[in-house]
């Protein structure tokens, strides 16, 4: 990679990082190009350099952000090792970290995505379907090892824990900063109880058939 590419890399992330904080802070309809271009440390004309106007700049933000949560979760979950209920919880206590390691980050995945109509209509999705994806992936190893119930699709139960999670990070956000790691595990705990313990095989049952 040349130099000049290494350069504009980091501008190009400079801006997205940029982008996240200025739409969380003021609002996506609020916002101005020109304030991201100056969080970013960058001129005006910059941001279309890289981008084509506020939507596409709002949409890569997401897409790259979400690469990076998808790589996280993918990497610990390799780490982890264990059962797949365990790694289960685990993308549970991933999800609901945001709001703790990145407020910003949390409030605009929660709140600012759905101010484009852009986003809502247009936008594939392709990260968000990879995070599911991924999800999907620890649901059906559970089912090929007998710990997980067979008789649930893994893709439905996968957006209604997703719809889960969505509303207590939104709820965690909505707390303005009064998040700590003790309540997202109190938090978690919730969601285990509901769904995680919900989709376990019962083993006492398998036995007597």
């Amino acid at each position: 990679m040349s130099e000049a590419s290494k350069r504009g890399g980091n501008k190009r992330e400079r801006i997205l990082s940029a982008a996240v904080k200025t739409f969380a802070k003021n609002g996506f309809y609020n916002a101005k190009v020109s304030e991201v271009a100056s969080a970013a440390g960058v001129a005006d004309g910059t941001i279309y350099l890289y981008f084509k106007n506020k939507d596409d700049l709002l949409i890569s933000a997401f897409e790259d952000r979400m690469q990076m949560l998808n790589d996280r979760l993918r990497h610990e979950l390799e780490m982890l090792g264990g059962t797949p209920l365990i790694k289960l919880r685990r993308c549970l206590t991933l999800h609901l970290l945001i709001a703790v390691e990145a407020p910003s980050l949390a409030e605009f995945i929660t709140v600012e995505l759905r101010q484009s109509s852009k986003f809502i209509k247009e936008y594939d999705n392709h990260q968000f379907q990879e995070y599911l994806r991924i999800v999907v992936e620890v649901i059906r190893e559970g089912q090929a090892q007998g710990e997980i119930r067979n008789d649930i699709d893994p893709w439905i139960v996968t957006r209604a824990l997703f719809g889960a999670l969505d509303e207590m990070l939104l709820a965690l956000v909505l707390r303005a900063g009064d998040v700590s790691h003790e309540l997202v595990e109190a938090r978690v705990e919730v969601l285990q109880q509901l769904f995680v313990d919900g989709l376990k095989v019962d083993k006492s049952e398998r036995k007597e058939n």
